[in-house]
C-alpha cells in the first residue's frame, strides 16, 4: 500500500504560536512593551505620613512630661522655702461657752423653738500670718437633729492673737421629722441631758504682709457637749469641760474638693 505524506502545519499567521491547551504565548523576540511590563517593579507608597505624626506625639508628650515635672518641682520647692520662713499652722477654736433659754417641741406639729448663747474662742498660733475670715455660719445639732442656727460677722485673726467670738444661736417654728423629733423627746427626758454638736464653715484668707492667699474653705466640729433643760427663766449653762473641736481645711480645686 502507498504511503501518503501531509503537509507540514502552516503557521499562524499573526506571529503566535497555540499551544495544545489554547493559549496563545506572545512570538519571541518580545516587544519593549511586553519587556517593559514583565520587569517593572510593583509600586508601594510608604507610610511617611502615619511615622511623623507619631513622632510629633511622642515629642508633645515628652515635653508635657518635662514641663510638668519642672512645674512640680519648682512649686515643691517654692513650698519647703515658704514652710521653712512662715512655719505655718492652722487655727484652733474651743467652745468656751454655751448657755441654752429654751428649747420646745411641739408634739402635735412636730415643730421646734429653741434659743442659746455660745462663745467660742479662736487663736492664732503663727507670729507671720494673719487670718481674714469671712462670715461664719453656725449650726448646733443634737443627734444628727438640726436645734439652731446662726451667723458670726467677718473678723480679722492678727498674728499670736486670741479672739473670742460670740453668736446667738436660734430656731422658729423649725419642722422636725418624726424619727428626729422621737429621738429629740427621748433626750429632752433623760437625766444626763442633750449631747450637743457645733458645727462653723466659713472661708478664710492668709495674710502675709502685703501678700493674701486665695480664699480656702475651712469647717470646724466640735462634740463632746452636754445641756439640760432649763428651769424656770434662767438659762442652763453647758458642760463644756470635754469639748474638742476639729478644724477641716478645705481646698477647691475647679469641681474638686480637697481636705
Amino acid at each position: 500500500m502507498a504511503e501518503r505524506i501531509y503537509p507540514s502545519a502552516k503557521p499562524a499567521s499573526n506571529g503566535t504560536v497555540t499551544t495544545n491547551g489554547g493559549a496563545a504565548n506572545p512570538s519571541f523576540p518580545a516587544t519593549k512593551a511586553q519587556l517593559y511590563g514583565a520587569t517593572r517593579p510593583t509600586y508601594r507608597p510608604q507610610p511617611h505620613h502615619r511615622r511623623s505624626r507619631c513622632r510629633c506625639c511622642c515629642r508633645f508628650l515628652y515635653w508635657f512630661l518635662l514641663t510638668l515635672l519642672v512645674l512640680l518641682l519648682i512649686i515643691g520647692v517654692a513650698g519647703v522655702i515658704f514652710y521653712l520662713i512662715y512655719r505655718p499652722h492652722r487655727p484652733s477654736f474651743t467652745v468656751t461657752s454655751l448657755k441654752l433659754s429654751y428649747l420646745n417641741l411641739t408634739s402635735s406639729s412636730s415643730t421646734l423653738d429653741s434659743k442659746l448663747d455660745i462663745s467660742v474662742t479662736a487663736r492664732n498660733p503663727n507670729k507671720n500670718i494673719a487670718f481674714i475670715y469671712q462670715p461664719t455660719s453656725i449650726s448646733i445639732l443634737s443627734d444628727g437633729v438640726d436645734i439652731g442656727d446662726g451667723t458670726i460677722p467677718s473678723f480679722e485673726h492678727g498674728k499670736k492673737n486670741t479672739t473670742v467670738l460670740k453668736a446667738t444661736v436660734s430656731s422658729s417654728k423649725q419642722t422636725v421629722d418624726d424619727e428626729g423629733a422621737g429621738k429629740l423627746k427621748a433626750r429632752m427626758r433623760s437625766k444626763s441631758g442633750l449631747p450637743l454638736e457645733v458645727n462653723l464653715k466659713t472661708k478664710v484668707t492668709a495674710k502675709m504682709g502685703s501678700l493674701k492667699t486665695p480664699k480656702v474653705g475651712i469647717r470646724v466640729s466640735c462634740d463632746g457637749i452636754r445641756v439640760s433643760l432649763p428651769s424656770g427663766k434662767k438659762p442652763a449653762t453647758a458642760s463644756t469641760s470635754n469639748a474638742k473641736c476639729k478644724v477641716d481645711v478645705r481646698f477647691k480645686i475647679w469641681k474638686w474638693t480637697l481636705g
